[in-house]
């Protein structure tokens, strides 16, 4: 797929992953659609990048703020080609701890964000892409690109929701590529490692290196604009569908 001119929804492209590909398509001609809830942050980065970028306040596991959010957009532009499921949250509790068994509450709490968003908006937004005229020789209509974790193969311990809900999009990439074949739209998986995020950010800078020094190579946390890379190359590359591709410097993480 040719990105110039296309329109795309990233979720989490306020900051992190998602804000680093929101530059990459925008600095390539894309009409981007920031979707996050810090308003904030993200009407910043759309009022920098310019009349192509715009944003919403989106909640991903609220079926009616993503239905608002898609119509918007589509308002706005009148397709949609490029779906970038970015956004996501994690904690860390001990299925079993000194304070007990781990609160339901706070599990349902990742798995309603991470999976049950990015099947919330993949789903939405597929519903328009199958309305697009084909845009290439093989009548593909459009692009989806969801986001896992290394922590999908190697949960470390107090993951299991996290790991659980990363899982869950590792284990739906398939089935939601076949599903959506006949209508020419392509689904994969990015499964980053250890990427220096706002989240890394925050932590002392020996630590931080203690990090990259995991890595099999080259030794150093990865860098958002690196996962945009790889987004861009998915999109662009037709013959890429069903795929969960790790991007990780060869990591395969210890239990803690």
């Amino acid at each position: 797929m040719d990105i110039a001119g296309k329109v795309a929804i990233i979720t989490g492209g306020a900051s992190g992953l998602g804000e680093a590909t929101v530059r990459r398509l925008a600095g390539m001609g894309a009409r981007v659609a920031i979707f996050d809830m810090n308003e904030s942050r993200g009407s910043a980065v759309a009022a920098e990048l310019g009349a192509n970028v715009s944003y919403q306040n989106v909640n991903v596991s609220s079926e009616e703020s993503v239905q608002a959010a898609i119509a918007a957009v589509m308002a706005r532009h009148g397709a949609l080609h490029i779906c970038c499921n970015y956004a996501g949250i994690a904690n860390a509790i001990k299925t079993l701890g000194k304070q007990g068994a781990f609160p339901l509450a706070e599990f349902n709490k990742v798995i309603q964000v991470n999976l049950v968003g990015t099947f919330n908006v993949l789903r939405l937004a597929a519903e328009q892409m199958a309305k697009n005229e084909p845009i290439n020789r093989d009548g593909g209509r459009g692009v989806i690109i969801n986001t896992a974790s290394v922590a999908a193969y190697e949960g470390q311990i107090g993951q299991a929701a996290y790991s659980a809900s990363k899982g869950g999009v590792v284990g739906m990439t398939l089935p939601v590529a076949r599903d959506l074949a006949s209508y020419g739209i392509r689904v994969n998986t990015i499964v980053p490692g250890l990427i220096n995020t706002p989240l890394f950010q925050a932590l002392p800078e020996p630590a931080v290196k203690a990090l990259g020094q995991q890595v099999l190579f080259p030794q150093r946390l990865g860098e958002p604009d690196e996962i945009a890379h790889l987004a861009v190359a998915i999109i662009e590359n037709d013959y890429i569908n069903g795929e969960c591709i790790r991007m990780d410097g060869g990591i395969r993480m210890q239990p803690r």
